[in-house]
């Protein structure tokens, strides 16, 4: 599988035994209700957070619209008129050059000797502080259910591409919630973005983006 990475992005390839072991439904539930109990307060109190003089205050952020876990985001047909996941990865990547993406320069073209675009992560041990066997677990599943596909990483950041992305609200406010249990710190915290226009902003999205710190 061809990935698009910095030369340092490789460190020690992870077993696909460690992705394997990770049953999806049950570690996102947990995660869940820690992250709920952990976040609770700051979502049902809408006092502004303290920021420095002339910053604009972080818009209030409600949270996720449920109590306990709701499960997975149900997986998108396919259709004949769609993008096909190779199409949909070719389009990302042509946006990326396009834009001119900071660090593309230094990127080299790495041939993965995985299966599926969702292992090749794993595969290279991607040197960056994402949980490689959840985020491997979940991007498998993504794969799946929306056609996804791993595109580039550079440094700590990940580039997705999605060939059936989710076209109702309900669906993408179950999928935003997944994306928030990736760890991933640009989901939701930084820009500070509430849950709900997050949500809004996944219908009809064909590329998602990580990173972490």
């Amino acid at each position: 599988m061809p990935l698009l990475c910095w030369p340092d992005a490789m460190g020690r390839p992870l077993s696909s035994d460690h992705v394997d072991a990770v049953r999806l439904e049950g570690v996102l539930a947990a995660d869940f209700a820690e992250y709920r109990r952990r976040r609770l307060p700051f979502w049902t109190d809408p006092t502004p957070a303290p920021v420095p003089e002339g910053v604009e205050p972080w818009p209030h952020d409600p949270g996720p619209p449920f109590e306990q876990w709701p499960g997975l985001a149900p997986g998108m047909p396919l259709t004949s008129e769609g993008p096909t996941p190779e199409e949909a990865a070719s389009s990302l990547l042509a946006g990326l050059m396009e834009t001119g993406r900071f660090g593309l320069d230094e990127c080299r073209l790495v041939l993965v000797p995985a299966h599926r675009s969702s292992d090749a992560l794993a595969l290279i041990g991607w040197s960056a502080q994402a949980p490689l066997p959840l985020l491997g677990a979940l991007l498998r599943s993504w794969e799946d259910r929306f056609g996804a596909q791993v595109v580039a990483v550079f440094g700590s950041e990940l580039y997705v591409s999605v060939a059936r992305p989710p076209v109702e609200a309900e669906h993408a406010n179950l999928l935003a919630l997944e994306h928030v249990l990736s760890t991933a710190d640009n989901i939701v915290d930084d820009p500070p973005t509430p849950f709900p226009e997050y949500a809004t902003e996944l219908v009809g999205r064909t590329s998602w983006s990580f990173w972490w710190d």
